[in-house]
């Protein structure tokens, strides 16, 4: 276990008033070739020890679970005091990038950290698949058109009812954001 003395703070960016800070450097879960959900669990918990407080997870990588193991065996072993110390971000796989499917989405990603609350949830990719697949790459036949502006909306939906305390993009292109001014006036 590293010893706490030496693990240094970490700078964080501010997402709002209802949200605590981000730390700039956090534990991804996402590995290039597939590991078992113990590999990932242990990875986690070595993090903890380092000092690490942000943690990336996301349905595609199957690393919820294991991540929220981790987390509650770290407060077992006394690593950290409660989950409040730590900034969880996930995010919405574009087979669910569907409105009706947003709120059932992150429901099943808390159900998987055995958490009520994440930090953080991204639209992973700006981009709609056929519901149900979880694979990557998707495939040509797969694409689904994505209604961002509906999408975006169950997204708020899922901060209004406490389930996330922050929505966002992961990886969009600057063209897609300036093409919903709804969300580019939210962002300022």
């Amino acid at each position: 276990m590293a010893d706490k003395s030496q693990i240094l703070a970490m700078p964080e960016i501010s997402l709002g008033p209802e949200v605590r800070g981000m730390p700039v450097l956090g534990f991804g879960t996402a590995a290039d070739t597939p590991v078992d959900a113990e590999t990932t669990k242990q990875a986690a918990l070595q993090a903890i020890e380092l000092g690490y407080r942000h943690f990336d997870a996301a349905a595609l990588y199957n690393s919820e679970q294991p991540l929220g193991e981790a987390i509650i065996e770290a407060i077992n072993r006394g690593l950290i005091k409660s989950r409040g110390e730590l900034f969880i971000t996930s995010k919405l796989w574009c087979s669910d990038a569907h409105a009706p499917d947003v709120v059932p989405a992150i429901r099943k990603t808390l159900q998987k950290l055995k958490m009520d609350y994440i930090d953080l949830y991204l639209i992973h990719w700006p981009v709609s698949s056929k519901p149900g697949i979880y694979e990557y790459p998707i495939k040509k036949e797969d694409f689904r058109p994505l209604d961002f502006q509906a999408v975006w909306a169950a997204m708020e939906e899922c901060q209004g009812l406490g389930l996330t305390k922050a929505i966002g993009v992961s990886k969009p292109m600057p063209s897609t954001l300036q093409t919903f001014p709804l969300l580019s006036t939210k962002l300022k």
